[in-house]
């Protein structure tokens, strides 16, 4: 049996007559990738602040490692990199690490130990007695990076954790994501980049609204919303081609995109070209990309609240 790392159950936060984040409840799986997504004013940063404990539901509740979640006692196991950066400017980087280190448990020791491993290990070495303010926005983030993961956390929260950086860290930054969860370690992953989402994470949440739209496995969610859309390389090219099992959306010379129609399946359409001795060199199901589904799902709850309003109107 899967354990949870995180469950949330009923969790509702009101500012003012603003619903921030209304009755949201899901699991998070030990070990997992987790994408937390949603538009901007979706509730996501309330979410994070109530999983962290910088706030407190008005109504539900936060289970962390299998029982109701202590700020004062809990907050050790949580390492949470918000998108809104919090380094001191001023300080050189080798002490700020290790202060951050300290406030997390660490003695002095531990500290310098861990940082120069997570130094070496993302080639920041000469970095130690650099300030903030003279790093780039990229080298910040790494620095970011080390700091909310160096106590070694069970669960890590990375809040668009790849914003400024270049291809080669953002590669560097995820494959320490991948080692991390293969470690026993959860990651929930913030973002509005939805190819990072497909690419990284195992389950998802989609929020909007304050209300929870979507949950489930990413293959999942895209096999829920599949249009029964297939691609196929033929040997030759039809110059007409005419069934009552499927359609076709788009033809560039052998290479055809269908729509199969209700109450036929992709055997009736691989039929129609063998009957007719056209060989298939490639037959693929399209799935809808999670950027669409998320544009989809978000334009449809704004419609249905737009809805409600007028009625209640």
């Amino acid at each position: 049996m899967q354990m949870n790392i995180l469950e949330l159950h009923g969790l509702k936060k009101y500012f003012a007559t603003q619903k921030a984040v209304d009755d949201i409840s899901f699991n998070i799986a030990k070990g997992s990738i987790f994408g937390l997504l949603g538009p901007n004013g979706a509730g996501k940063t309330t979410l994070l602040r109530m999983i962290t404990g910088i706030f407190f539901p008005d109504e539900g509740e936060v289970i962390l490692d299998g029982k109701k979640f202590d700020p004062l006692e809990d907050i050790v196991k949580i390492g949470y990199m918000p998108e809104e950066r919090g380094l001191y400017k001023k300080m050189k980087i080798g002490d700020q690490a290790v202060y951050l280190a300290q406030l997390k448990g660490l003695s002095r020791n531990e500290a310098i130990q861990k940082i120069k491993f997570w130094f070496e290990r993302l080639e920041m070495q000469s970095w130690w007695n650099k300030k903030v303010e003279d790093l780039s926005k990229g080298m910040s983030q790494k620095l970011q990076f080390v700091t909310t993961v160096l106590h070694e956390p069970k669960l890590i929260i990375l809040d668009e954790p790849f914003s400024g950086l270049d291809p080669v860290n953002a590669n560097l930054i995820k494959d320490e994501i991948y080692s991390l969860a293969q470690k026993g370690i959860t990651i929930i992953f913030s973002t509005h980049r939805m190819e990072q989402v497909e690419e990284i994470c195992d389950h998802i949440v989609l929020v909007n609204l304050g209300k929870k739209i979507l949950d489930g496995s990413v293959q999942q969610v895209k096999n829920d919303f599949k249009e029964h859309k297939f691609s196929l390389q033929l040997s030759d090219a039809l110059s007409a081609i005419d069934s009552f099992a499927f359609k076709v959306i788009d033809q560039q010379n052998n290479k055809i995109t269908v729509k199969i129609n209700e109450g036929f399946g992709s055997n009736d359409v691989l039929k129609y070209f063998i009957d007719r001795q056209i060989n298939i060199e490639a037959f693929n199901e399209i799935l809808p990309s999670l950027n669409e589904i998320f544009i989809k799902q978000v334009e449809g709850t704004k419609a249905t609240t737009r809805s409600f309003q007028k009625i209640e109107a």
